[in-house]
């Protein structure tokens, strides 16, 4: 029989909650036995959702760490900038850790954190979980297959939403990069940027460019007559596409952990609660125009490859519908589809055939993160947690499966790109 892994949740925020599912669906692989956060309604729900006593709920990962060792494991999902300073004494302590994207906020916690998970030999996952997401792990295999060649280039593009922009990357917690600690392409494009360096399998990006800014919300461009607070003092509420009525009374489940957390005491919160927390103290009841916020709404990156191939991401924030697309063309073929319609086409050339090429079209009949809401990344999630447990288990890891030393290319280049956006120049990087 396996071994049942046994974890803490250090930060019981939505991502971490919904790792520990896994769980729950398995109880013979996984167990939850603590929670370290230090909102005590969350505490709580945790030890209910888990069933394990007040004992083993703790204040924060701190004081987790000055206890002896109680599990094998910490699901680490703090928020960005508390990611080291909470996951360093755990793995002193002996923990394994499966640890929140973006796992660094600067290049000097990156490399700290790599070397003390090399001095304490622990395994350290980071939450990739676009890597596990049927698609990408699929276009992984044919190209692992040898199918279109070697790579010439890849060309990714990410959509956030109108409503997902507004909630995490301006009303939000990420809007802010003096107070997040992490900018668009980190907090958002992480994932993208590791995808990036996945495909390439592990050849090193070399330079990078980078273009972007915020266009849609420069206080300047503040419409005439709107507010300070969209359902107080906004005569342009009823027309506005970022109106917090529309967004959140008009929908109030479609984000609604992050909208409502602020109402976690209030066991069943009633409408009027929602309606008079966007009123007053609710940071989501801001005009996204008064809002402080620091990052850009759009960003393009162009990397250039030591084997001389290329690759492109663009993130453009404010669209109408979520989309992550993907473009890789090969010296036999290439790759091409559409990451939230889980259906891409493999095209490889053909000189037998009239038209110059065959394809094959791969349909995986699964949706992807279309609303960004629930949090699932096309089905990879889960997956994450399983091949986690699984290698603490002893097993293989899956080609998906990532570890700190994995990512540091991924983060590597988002931090080298963000030097060349603002500095207005191509960033090189150091050969690893």
């Amino acid at each position: 029989m396996r071994k049942q892994i046994t974890a803490i949740i250090v930060g019981a925020g939505h991502r971490a909650l919904l790792y520990s599912m896994y769980a729950l669906q398995h109880p013979a692989d996984l167990k939850i036995v603590g929670v370290a956060d230090p909102d005590p309604v969350r505490r709580q729900k945790t030890a209910e959702m888990h069933g394990f006593g007040a004992d083993m709920c703790f204040e924060s990962g701190e004081a987790l760490a000055e206890l002896p060792k109680m599990a094998d494991a910490v699901i680490n999902g703090t928020m960005d900038t508390q990611h080291v300073q909470t996951a360093v004494p755990l793995l002193r302590c002996g923990y394994d850790m499966l640890l929140e994207k973006p796992f660094a906020v600067s290049e000097d916690e990156m490399w700290e954190l790599q070397r003390v998970a090399k001095e304490t030999g622990r395994r350290v996952m980071i939450c990739h979980v676009l890597r596990y997401a049927p698609f990408y792990t699929a276009v992984r295999q044919h190209l692992l297959a040898g199918e279109i060649g070697d790579i010439i280039n890849i060309q990714a593009t990410e959509h956030v939403s109108y409503h997902h922009l507004a909630v995490s990357f301006v009303r939000g917690k990420w809007g802010n990069e003096e107070k997040c600690g992490a900018p668009m392409l980190l907090a958002k494009c992480c994932h993208d940027m590791d995808l990036i360096m996945w495909l390439k399998s592990g050849v090193a990006p070399k330079q990078i460019a980078s273009f972007g800014c915020d266009f849609q919300f420069d206080p300047a461009k503040k419409p005439a007559g709107a507010g300070k607070r969209c359902m107080v003092d906004c005569a342009v509420e009823e027309s506005c596409f970022y109106s917090a009525k529309k967004h959140y009374i008009d929908h109030p489940d479609r984000w609604a952990f992050y909208v409502w957390d602020c109402l976690e005491h209030l066991e069943h919160p009633t409408i009027e609660d929602k309606i008079r927390s966007l009123k007053t103290d609710n940071i989501h009841g801001r005009c996204v125009w008064d809002c402080e916020h620091t990052v850009v709404d759009h960003q393009s990156v162009v990397i250039n490859f030591a084997d001389g191939s290329t690759a492109t991401l663009n993130m453009i924030g404010g669209t109408a519908r979520p989309e992550r697309n993907l473009h890789i063309i090969g010296t036999k073929g290439e790759i091409k589809g559409v990451f939230d319609d889980s259906v891409f086409t493999v095209r490889t050339i053909d000189n037998a055939s009239e038209t110059g090429w065959r394809e094959e079209t791969v349909d995986l009949n699964i949706g992807g993160d279309k609303s960004g809401m629930t949090g699932q990344h096309g089905g990879g999630d889960l997956l994450l947690v399983e091949d986690f447990v699984r290698v603490l288990q002893g097993e293989a890891p899956s080609i998906s499966c990532t570890s700190i030393n994995d990512s540091i290319n991924g983060h590597l280049a988002v931090f080298r790109a963000e030097k060349a956006r603002k500095a207005g120049t191509i960033a090189e990087l150091p050969a690893l």
